[in-house]
């Protein structure tokens, strides 16, 4: 569910119609719904309750420091996966002891950094990480309290590049090799053994794969438990899919909750999840105006000013978002591609969509941009990123102002020479 429909026949995020937000900041921007982000959120911490999690919201998903404000008001902790983030959780006022550092290729810099905050946990990826997290907190008088990222080979995700849980990943340490490894971290003295962590993936739309790797973890905890450890939390990653108009109906958070419930229950394991997609996807959405109609052999092109640089993910990706005018139109639809203004020929988010009669001028929104849309957007082409508005109710703040091309160049400098 989310708070973007028409009323007299103009979209309105919440209160405020996406026209009124264009002729206020320009296009394109991204807007995002404070009650359906909150609502999602509210809606899994309620399917978890029984089991008392620390609900990590996963930064990358949409790191700007109004939204994880919101939800760190709310009682979510967070997923960091770099000191950018790290950063901006603090900053967004999230608590220390409810931040997680996931991350395959942490810093040393990094590593100092969250245990001078002092983080919940390290979710550890490798033994060379394992050697420089102890060498930096024995340098510091410091104890890092870690989980290792277990990788289950189990196959998941909605594409090839959203899967991060097969032998062959970069994510984690193999299974098989578990027992050895948490038996080396034991003999350390600036790691703590706290936990196991796994994620599989992202936009899985099955339970199944995710039964399958709790299970293959939950027998995996029962080991290092007989060999001594300690094991008091699991941390499950994220993953669960979210509608983008053309994938169905997604798993509910309850049922995923009940596959959940299954592994960590019978274990008096503290749970960790690790949500991004699920509680922003729907929340946000790219408004965009359309430039030119260009007519081609087969079908019409729309050129519209937001490009890959701002919403990469079709590109990327080969995702689809839903497409939706500002203005409802009457009458019949006709296939159309819808292109940007980037000098790449994959600057296209829609190919042979049928759509309603558009002409230069109007306003389109792409729905379900909220994950992964702003948060990967660039400045390619020298185009500066885009304005992010947060609506509540009737009223809207910008959450990220459009830079100038002069602040977009200040950061550049000549040489002397």
């Amino acid at each position: 569910m989310h708070h973007f429909a028409y009323r007299d026949d103009i979209l309105h995020a919440e209160d405020v119609s996406l026209e009124a937000i264009a002729d206020a900041v320009g296009t394109p921007f991204y807007a995002y719904s404070r009650a359906t982000l909150l609502r999602h959120y509210d809606v899994l911490a309620r399917a978890l309750a029984d089991l008392n999690p620390l609900i990590a919201y996963s930064v990358k998903a949409s790191p700007n420091i109004a939204l994880i404000a919101l939800l760190a008001r709310r009682g979510a902790g967070a997923d960091v996966v770099s000191g950018g983030e790290l950063m901006r959780a603090l900053k967004a006022g999230v608590p220390p002891g409810r931040i997680v550092f996931s991350g395959v290729g942490k810093t040393r810099e990094e590593m100092r950094l969250a245990l001078e905050a002092g983080i919940h946990q390290f979710n550890v990826e490798s033994e060379g990480e394992l050697g420089a997290l102890n060498e930096v907190a024995l340098a510091m008088g410091a104890v890092a309290p870690i989980a290792f990222r277990i990788n289950p080979d189990v196959k998941a995700g909605g594409h090839e590049k959203i899967s991060t849980g097969k032998a062959e990943d970069k994510f984690g340490v193999p299974i098989a090799r578990a027992r050895a490894i948490y038996g080396a971290a034991a003999r350390l003295q600036g790691v703590a053994v706290k936990g196991v962590d796994l994620h599989i993936g992202s936009q899985i739309s099955d339970l199944d794969p995710f039964r399958i790797a709790f299970s293959r973890v939950a027998e995996l905890v029962m080991d290092l438990r007989a060999d001594g450890h300690a094991i008091e939390r699991l941390d499950v990653g994220g993953g669960l899919a979210v509608p983008y108009g053309n994938n169905g109906d997604p798993p509910h958070p309850e049922q995923y909750a009940a596959v959940v419930r299954e592994i960590a229950a019978p274990q008096g394991l503290r749970l960790i999840i690790e949500p991004g997609r699920l509680i922003a996807a729907n929340a946000g959405v790219l408004v965009s105006r359309v430039l030119y109609v260009k007519e081609g052999a087969a079908r019409r092109i729309l050129v519209i000013d937001a490009g890959m640089n701002d919403l990469i993910r079709p590109a990327f990706y080969d995702a689809y978002h839903a497409i939706e005018p500002a203005r409802r139109k009457p009458g019949p639809t006709s296939p159309c591609d819808v292109v940007g203004p980037v000098c790449e020929s994959s600057d296209r988010f829609a190919k042979d969509r049928p759509l309603p009669e558009l002409g230069a001028g109007d306003l389109l929104a792409f729905m379900t941009a909220g994950a992964y849309g702003a948060s990967q957007a660039s400045e390619y082409n020298s185009r500066p990123l885009v304005p992010e508005v947060l609506v509540a109710g009737a009223r809207f703040d910008v959450i990220r102002r459009r830079p100038t091309f002069d602040e977009m160049i200040a950061r550049e400098s000549l040489p002397p020479s």
